[in-house]
């Protein structure tokens, strides 16, 4: 197949509530999604996982925006017989953007995959037909709120909570939510906010019977991770750190990380998501599946993703009415008792609300493909 219609349309969605990290506040995202139509008539839809700013990694909406149209969409037009599998070697010649060519990449599988009536979760070799999820809580106001937002959670049924910290805000809330709620399984995630130099602070955690510590240092601080893991009794998760196959297997060989992370849009697809996680069984290494406050198109896929076999974690995927106040899907994904069902139909399995759509979208546009040469 062709493609031959691109459409980049941004959007602009209100949260349920603020979400806040040690990269800041957000209220609502800006969002882009890729639509793409092939020469066969096929339709296919992709979501960039980039955030307003160049905080959480390199990537931010506006520059993915521009380096898809002006980079990678001529590169896959000049493709005669376009796949899912052929987009990330089109595209290897441009560096990074491992966001914005998964979005792509997500678009091209969508539409193949519906072609052929096949789902992306057997696609990808899914194993089961629901996953175990939990969700992720942001850094709240005073502990007394974040007691409240995690009983709520509690109360519908996820199986797992993680809690974002920061130097300031780690001991105390762990403590407390362990103090009101017992055994649940709990985790946290820093999101490279310390250095090894709080070794000893991180250590405190080791007393709360957490399920694993998430990239506490730096991304490309692979060895001081592999310091940090022999200082602390909770197993480390790397998840910034890994963008790739290759960074997978340095981390595992150097004792970076005992537990992965891995968000598709991150490392550039689904495709190398998957060979992160055949790295990881091969290793004996669990993963899980995070988030990146996805729409229901994204948190589809990331459910199809979840349901391999070294999914043995709960991911970070949570029901549409988690983070949006209204999805852009026709039909928004729900948990029931801590699990969520793998979408089963064609292609990522979910359609879009074309409606809803318009009404969120701030802009949309249309690139032309006709006279696409690959660039030098």
């Amino acid at each position: 197949m062709r493609l031959s219609e691109v459409e980049l349309r941004r959007l602009r969605l209100p949260l349920v509530r603020p979400f806040r990290t040690s990269f800041g506040t957000e209220v609502d995202r800006d969002i882009l999604l890729v639509r793409v139509v092939t020469d066969t008539g096929t339709e296919g839809w992709g979501e960039c996982v980039a955030g307003d700013t160049p905080l959480y990694s390199s990537e931010y909406v506006d520059g993915a925006q521009q380096v898809i149209r002006d980079f990678l969409l001529p590169r896959l037009a000049a493709v005669r017989h376009l796949t899912g599998e052929g987009v990330a070697p089109a595209l290897a010649d441009v560096k990074g953007h491992r966001m914005a060519k998964a979005a792509l990449e997500m678009a091209v599988l969508d539409a193949e995959l519906r072609g052929r009536n096949v789902s992306l979760a057997d696609h990808l070799g899914a194993v089961r037909a629901q996953v175990p999820v939990g969700v992720s809580v942001g850094i709240a106001d005073s502990i007394p709120a974040l007691l409240d937002e995690v009983g709520q959670y509690l109360d519908q049924g996820y199986v797992r909570v993680k809690l974002k910290i920061e130097p300031g805000w780690d001991v105390a809330p762990v403590e407390a939510v362990r103090s009101r709620f017992g055994d649940v399984a709990l985790q946290v995630d820093a999101n490279t906010a310390y250095t090894l130099d709080d070794a000893s602070q991180l250590a405190k955690l080791d007393a709360f019977g957490l399920l694993l510590i998430e990239q506490p240092l730096p991304e490309d601080d692979i060895r001081g991770h592999a310091e940090l893991a022999r200082r602390l009794r909770t197993p480390l998760c790397l998840d910034e750190s890994i963008v790739s196959a290759r960074a997978a297997a340095d981390a595992i060989a150097l004792g970076a990380c005992a537990i992965v992370n891995i968000k598709p849009g991150r490392v550039g697809g689904y495709l190398e998501a998957r060979r992160i996680h055949d790295l990881c069984a091969a290793n004996g290494v669990p993963v899980w599946c995070g988030g990146m406050l996805e729409t229901g198109l994204g948190r589809a896929a990331n459910l199809a993703l979840a349901a391999l076999p070294n999914f043995t974690l709960p991911g970070d995927i949570s029901g549409s009415d988690r983070y949006w106040k209204r999805d852009v899907v026709d039909k928004p994904l729900h948990a029931s008792a801590g699990q969520m069902d793998v979408p089963d139909g064609s292609g990522i399995g979910v359609d879009i609300d074309l409606s809803w759509l318009e009404e969120v979208s701030t802009s949309t546009e249309s690139v032309d493909l006709s006279g696409s040469r690959r660039p030098l």
